[in-house]
């Protein structure tokens, strides 16, 4: 039963999602249900893929929500650049860290002495760049946890919230967890991408700082080297996500969120094959 109803069920469900105002510009339908349908039956997987317009080349479960881990730091960026443009947080000015500012686990903030001076922007771009938890706390800290909610709430995500700080387990236990939906967080991307958040020039630092992301190990995975990625990662023990806006002659925007798989390497296995699946016909 397995075998054969659950390509038929994907195939419908994927269709019924695809856009309609997408032009001459399409992912292969039947490729991407070929390869999921050959998943194990464990595996969810949650995408969309979109143009920087907003056609919907491809989505699927587009109103589930999944656990966003680190893939929560890009409204967090977003809400930081909102607040400097209205003056209230200047990039240049300094947070000396404290002991209590380390989020607990080893990384490039938290491994430097307290007393250590960094800039906001430093913060910001630690935080994108090596998923920096401690930066993120502290930056959580400067701007909000509400205030970053109600951003999202104002730029019309619904679905993407901020419940708590990196590495707290005890709010994981208690329910309080941070969520992400694939369009959702294509949308903030295009924002971005778009100048319609913040300043034009902070959208350009924000892509920069995006474009930083060291970790190839995902949608970058099976695309070339030197193609420009503007994305943010999100790593916990049962989900494995992206985000990303993807240069090519006409960039798009795709997000791929990986649950139930057994280690993480094979979620990211996936991601990297079908961000490479949707390149071959948008690249």
């Amino acid at each position: 039963m397995k075998i054969y109803l659950f390509p038929l069920l994907l195939t419908i469900y994927s269709t019924l999602s695809f856009g309609q105002n997408s032009s001459a510009r399409k992912v292969d339908i039947n490729r991407i249900n070929d390869y999921l349908s050959r998943l194990p039956f464990s595996i969810k997987v949650s995408m969309s893929v979109e143009s920087v317009s907003g056609d919907k080349y491809f989505t699927l479960r587009p109103d589930v929500t999944v656990p966003a881990a680190s893939v929560i730091k890009v409204p967090i960026l977003m809400e930081l650049m909102e607040q400097v443009k209205a003056k209230k947080i200047n990039l240049n000015a300094i947070h000396i860290l404290q002991a209590s500012d380390k989020a607990g686990d080893s990384s490039i903030i938290a491994d430097k002495p307290a007393g250590t001076q960094l800039t906001i922007r430093e913060l910001a771009q630690e935080m994108i760049h090596s998923s920096d938890n401690t930066a993120t706390n502290i930056l959580i800290k400067e701007v909000g946890m509400e205030d970053v909610n109600q951003n999202l709430m104002r730029l019309g995500s619904t679905k993407t919230k901020l419940n708590r700080i990196m590495l707290d387990t005890l709010a994981v236990k208690q329910g309080r967890q941070n969520w992400v939906n694939a369009l959702e967080i294509n949308d903030l991307l295009r924002k971005i991408y778009n100048k319609k958040v913040a300043t034009p020039a902070l959208c350009d630092e924000m892509i920069v700082i995006l474009k930083n992301c060291r970790d190839k190990t995902t949608i970058p995975r099976n695309l070339p080297e030197d193609l420009a990625i503007a994305h943010k990662t999100g790593e916990l023990s049962y989900v494995r996500g992206d985000a990303a806006i993807v240069y090519t002659k006409q960039p798009f925007i795709i997000s791929i969120f990986v649950e139930g798989f057994k280690d993480l390497s094979q979620a990211e296995q996936i991601i990297g094959d079908l961000a490479e699946i949707c390149w071959e016909n948008l690249k």
